[in-house]
């Protein structure tokens, strides 16, 4: 980093210069701030808008707090898993991991170029990240909020492989926008399912995919429905949280539409396994794992204190900073994900955009 990028940051009280991001847990008496700015997909460069609409912003809000003497931790790190890491390794000829080592170690120069001082920048493809995932999946699944279902989907015979996600591109059902992916629409933000697309083609050949039939498991969100709600309504209706206007609005449209199940895992390789023998060659879908990875990237940086900041929602605020295509993820499915394993999660309480910052400064 350059010595005048250097000398434009802010200073940190002296308190906190002096505490090693491994020591920090949350501290009686003090106002405890978890801040986790969106992971950004590790299969191409950062871009600005992976700097100013989440790290930036989360990055200028975390040195207000240490300004004001909180207690912070910042977290954030590179999506690993999915269908956008394995074709952007089918496209460079190499594995999915070595794609991630490459452009993981691109990102955190990025950032640290730009002077973003994270606690801890982490990875998803870890081993804390399979342990955690498929902890959290089987107390949900034990205690019967997950269903097995028959998903019809998309394969290409000339490809030899089932069209999960971003391998499948079509017209939008909704907004007819005519490269839509196969798992959401980046014009209008519905998320989709690759077999609503209209004249799909694959993604590696271009060859027109026909529908076959596959068993997968299934997160039962219409069954998760009044817990969601009641969370939502205590949230968002308390004095001490300000979510941002677009994520009320994009969160309520999907409580009024009606929650659905939502299948959960995917026929791939490179993810984490399915911990169900008979699901043993199936992985989890990248947006069930990837809000996780919050949480174990916490882990990797505190040990067994992980459960201090993530496990503690009376001492512990958690405000997240993400784009507007990532909201669903974070109001709804993650938070119904941990309410689901029926422990008690710190839950996040603020979400912002970066043209909602100002809101929470002042």
């Amino acid at each position: 980093m350059s010595n005048q990028v250097q000398q434009n940051r802010f200073a940190e009280p002296k308190f906190l210069q002096s505490q090693p991001p491994e020591n920090k847990i949350p501290i009686e008496g003090r106002r405890n701030v978890l801040v986790c700015a969106a992971l950004p997909y590790v299969n191409n460069v950062p871009h600005l808008g992976n700097i100013i609409g989440a790290v930036l912003s989360a990055d200028v809000f975390v040195r207000y707090c240490n300004m004001r003497e909180y207690q912070c931790l910042y977290i954030c790190g590179t999506d690993e898993y999915g269908t956008a890491t394995e074709i952007r390794a089918l496209t460079e000829g190499v594995s999915p991991k070595e794609i991630c080592d490459k452009f993981h170690k691109l990102h955190k120069e990025a950032y640290d170029w730009f002077g973003i001082d994270f606690d801890c920048f982490g990875r998803t493809s870890s081993e804390h990240q399979t342990e955690i995932v498929q902890d959290i999946f089987l107390k949900i699944h034990n205690n019967s909020f997950t269903s097995v279902g028959i998903q019809k989907q998309l394969r290409c015979s000339n490809c030899q492989k089932f069209l999960a996600d971003r391998f499948v591109r079509g017209t939008c059902p909704h907004c007819k926008f005519l490269d839509a992916r196969g798992d959401q629409c980046d014009k209008c933000g519905h998320l989709l399912d690759g077999v609503e697309l209209v004249e799909p083609r694959c993604l590696i050949c271009g060859s027109e995919p026909r529908i076959e039939e596959s068993e997968h498991i299934f997160l039962n969100l219409d069954q998760l429905s009044p817990k969601v709600q009641t969370y939502l309504d205590t949230v968002i209706d308390s004095p001490n949280s300000h979510w941002s206007t677009n994520a009320i609005s994009i969160t309520r449209s999907w409580m009024k539409t009606g929650l659905e199940r939502r299948c959960i895992t995917r026929d791939l390789k490179w993810g984490i396994p399915v911990p169900l023998p008979q699901f043993s060659s199936k992985v989890f879908y990248v947006w069930f794992d990837a809000t996780i990875g919050y949480l174990s990237i916490t882990k990797s940086l505190l040990g067994s204190k992980w459960v201090n900041w993530w496990k503690n929602p009376e001492q512990v605020e958690l405000y997240n900073f993400l784009g507007k295509d990532n909201v669903s993820f974070h109001t709804i499915i993650f938070p119904a994900s941990l309410l689901a394993t029926g422990e008690k999660y710190t839950h996040p309480r603020q979400f912002y955009f970066f043209i909602d910052l100002y809101k929470i400064l002042i």
